[in-house]
């Protein structure tokens, strides 16, 4: 069997998922928005908005500045990609829809799956709503969240076209200041698309299991099962079918207790540069477990803990340098003030800090500017606040 060193490892994880490489010197555009979701396969999409909402972050972290505006319309109006739940909900290739028919065909989970039981002729209602008056939103229903009251927070009518977008039934069709405009499918997406036929479910998770090798470069069953959220035991039968078929290659990593798998077609980098801010939801470190065997780094988001127990802060973004996570920090827009706040900074063991406090306020500056903020500013909080504040 093969066996990697935990350095190709790293290397093999930020090549694949499109880190490891120079950021465009010339003017950004689609064929640059292609290229990283060719890297990532999935945009993660979350409404937290202190910094920027979490699908503008991964673009940032592979192209430095872009035009915010110009990737909204190339996501929402190309065609080229569609929202469903994949790495919980995000945007896809539209070409990979086919390979989640089988999830459209299951059970929406929680609060979603109660809705057509408690009143299923509401949800009828809605679907014909979105087919007569669509694109509209959870506001525009008649007697929203009326028919069966609220359930967590959320009203009828939201659940209702949950239970439908989770089933096909509609599609988000725009998100203008990331609210949700629900359509028809087939008055938002191609019609070659729609009329694929759908994929066994077997033969699908083999076939988004083999995407998740590609874009985790390598990775255990737990860390690929993570990519597309599946079952744990049918991605281990799903990697065993494509070790069988030679499709992947099973290996050991220097200090992993699982074996491993890896594309037989993956070139292996002798070394990969740049610097990158990674959003909490960027692909490369939002399974916690696989990060930290890759890079010694122990990371948690925060957002959800209580303000006194947290460690590093509401939303630490780590920093990559070479192959190594040097460093965290917490940031916030200042909208306002149109300044970006680094609320905490801490160094990893054994950095050089001349250097990386360097490289980080580099990226900082280049972030602060790309999001219209004049300044960067630095509250004493951490170990390398000092430093980094003397090299702004």
């Amino acid at each position: 069997m093969r066996r990697l060193t935990l350095a190709q490892a790293r290397r093999l994880a930020i090549a694949a998922t499109g880190l490891g490489r120079a950021r465009p010197a010339k003017q950004v555009g689609a064929d640059h928005y292609r290229r990283v979701l060719g890297h990532m396969g999935v945009v993660q999409l979350d409404s937290v908005n202190v910094l920027a909402r979490a699908h503008y972050l991964p673009f940032f972290s592979r192209l430095g500045a872009y035009p915010r505006d110009l990737l909204d319309q190339w996501l929402w109006t190309s065609q080229e990609l569609f929202e469903y739940w994949g790495h919980e909900r995000s945007l896809m290739p539209i070409s990979h829809r086919p390979l989640l028919d089988h999830r459209m065909r299951g059970t929406p989970r929680g609060w979603i799956e109660s809705v057509n039981y408690d009143n299923p002729e509401y949800v009828r209602q809605v679907c014909r709503e979105v087919a007569e008056k669509g694109p509209l939103r959870v506001s525009d229903l008649s007697e929203p969240g009326q028919s069966g009251g609220s359930w967590w927070g959320h009203n009828m009518g939201k659940r209702a076209l949950e239970w439908l977008f989770w089933k096909g039934a509609v599609t988000v069709a725009d998100r203008p200041n990331f609210i949700r405009w629900f359509d028809l499918p087939e008055r938002v997406h191609p019609a070659w698309v729609l009329a694929e036929p759908g994929i066994e479910e077997r033969e699908a998770l083999r076939r988004l299991l083999h995407l998740a090798v590609e874009r985790c470069g390598v990775g255990t069953a737990a860390d690929l099962a993570d990519y597309y959220r599946m079952g744990i035991w049918p991605a281990r039968q799903g990697l065993s079918d494509l070790v069988a078929s030679g499709d992947i290659l099973e290996v050991e990593v220097e200090g992993w207790s699982e074996p491993a798998y890896l594309d037989p077609d993956a070139g292996l980098p002798r070394q990969v540069g740049g610097r990158a801010l990674l959003s909490p939801f960027d692909p490369l470190v939002w399974f916690r477990p696989r990060i930290e065997r890759l890079f010694d780094f122990r990371y948690r988001i925060e957002i959800y803990i209580p303000r006194p127990k947290r460690i590093h802060g509401y939303y630490v973004l780590p920093f990559l340098l070479g192959d190594r996570m040097v460093a965290r920090v917490d940031l916030k827009l200042d909208r306002r003030a149109k300044r970006l706040m680094v609320l905490g900074s801490y160094g990893e063991p054994d950095i050089d800090n001349r250097r990386v406090c360097g490289e980080l306020a580099a990226e900082l500056v280049d972030m602060a500017e790309w999001l219209g903020a004049g300044d960067v500013s630095v509250t004493p909080n951490g170990d390398l606040a000092s430093p980094l504040a003397r090299s702004l």
